[in-house]
């Protein structure tokens, strides 16, 4: 309908009249056809000297195209794209001029932001029977090429994206410190909770990634094994200087089977929580606090002294939760031995177990409606997606000194240590 127009169009029943938003979309428009105007007119531009043999200019431009609804985080927004023509005579396909704009690509419907938003909505909780609902009361009632199967086709999308990232080589990767944990969820009336197994690595430059992602059968360690090998045959010759997990013998089984080199960090995490199982409820704040104490002890000497003190205080009566703590001394202080300034990831493994909260929301959002391969193709696609804002390691710097070999004693390398107690 245009300005001049004399028709009025009333409020229809169930939709709902927000002139702030009609106004943000008008802006958005104007804004938004500014933009491809300059866009077109700058590649014109770029070919001002290209003339003909009559003396005009050969790329000009060439009106608009048909006017089309792109869908927005605001709603439908109608524009018109420019067009550019090459007007030199006889020139073949493959060496005319072709304007593509970078704002608006030909054939695109939607926003990039819109595209990000789908899945969002799908992995926190939102139906495929409930998205027109859904992005109806976001975007508005014309919100076309926003159909239930849209998750269909993103489905299929994930499924590819999860292959080609199966089937990358790793030759030419390296991981100082991998993080490793298999989280359960319950998918549909499955008999058994799947169990995703996830491994996490920081490179040499600090930077985590996305390593390894498998579902097994439990935590087992033939399903550990199969993620390992499978992790070796791909390229990864070198293996990690250290790797933090959780109590699950299937992992450390497998872990010294395919990398024996790579010594074993206990995360503390998981290990607090396995202590306090053993204690009262009203005792736990209280036993909690001591455990923090022997994990983030200054030296290793210091956190000894602190483990003493926890089994003079609880053994007598409290002698499991005691032996649950004791029996893993080694591995649970084995940070020690590395850069003070990576002691805040190597303590626990809980990157990946915070991941997930989203993943088991959704699952108790749809009363575990996931079947398992949309389950795994779920998590999977949202770990992708946090990978990009996981934090770097701390002291990157000292990464290659782990690499080379340096020792280092409570957190600092020992030539550095020795250097000191010379000055």
């Amino acid at each position: 309908m245009n300005e001049n127009s004399t028709i009025t169009s009333f409020h229809q029943p169930g939709s709902i009249m927000d002139p702030l938003t009609d106004i943000a979309r008008e802006g958005a428009r104007q804004m938004l056809m500014a933009a491809l105007k300059a866009e077109a007119a700058s590649f014109v531009a770029q070919f001002s000297e290209e003339l003909l043999p009559d003396g005009r200019q050969r790329v000009v431009r060439h009106g608009a195209g048909p006017e089309r609804a792109v869908q927005t985080g605001i709603g439908p927004i109608p524009v018109q794209r420019p067009k550019v023509r090459d007007r030199a005579p006889g020139v073949s396909a493959e060496t005319r001029i072709r304007f593509t704009s970078a704002i608006l690509p030909r054939w695109a419907r939607r926003s990039k932001s819109l595209d990000a938003l789908l899945p969002v909505l799908y992995l926190r909780g939102v139906s495929t029977g409930d998205f027109q609902e859904a992005l109806t009361a976001l975007l508005g009632a014309d919100a076309p090429n926003l159909s239930p199967a849209v998750i269909s086709r993103l489905t299929a999308g994930w499924q590819e994206e999860y292959d080609r990232w199966q089937r990358r080589d790793l030759s030419a990767r390296r991981y100082v410190y991998v993080w490793a944990d298999g989280v359960y969820l319950q998918a549909r009336m499955e008999p058994q909770a799947e169990c995703m197994l996830v491994i996490i690595g920081a490179t040499p430059e600090g930077r985590k990634e996305l390593l390894g992602f498998q579902v097994g059968f439990r935590e087992s360690a033939q399903s550990w094994r199969e993620l390992l090998v499978d992790l070796k045959a791909r390229g990864l010759a070198v293996p990690p200087e250290l790797a933090v997990g959780d109590g699950a013998l299937g992992f450390w089984k497998a872990l010294d089977e395919v990398f024996p080199g790579t010594r074993h960090q206990r995360c503390w995490f998981h290990k607090i929580a396995n202590v306090l199982n053993h204690f009262p409820k009203s005792m736990q704040p209280a036993v909690a606090a001591d455990l923090r104490e022997i994990s983030h002890a200054e030296t290793r000497a210091a956190a000894l002294a602190a483990i003493d003190t926890f089994k003079a205080k609880y053994a007598a009566k409290y002698q499991r939760g005691v032996a649950c703590l004791t029996k893993d001394t080694e591995v649970l202080l084995a940070f020690y031995d590395y850069p003070a300034e990576h002691w805040e990831h190597l303590r626990t493994s809980n990157p990946i177990e915070s991941v997930f909260a989203t993943v088991r929301h959704r699952t108790v959002r749809t009363k575990g409606a996931l079947s398992q391969k949309t389950a795994k193709l779920m998590v999977f696609t949202l770990i992708r997606a946090a990978s990009k804002k996981w934090r770097k390691l701390n002291g990157t710097s000292q990464l290659p000194r782990v690499i080379e070999g340096v020792r280092f004693n409570d957190g600092v390398a020992q030539s550095d240590a020795t250097q000191s107690r010379a000055a």
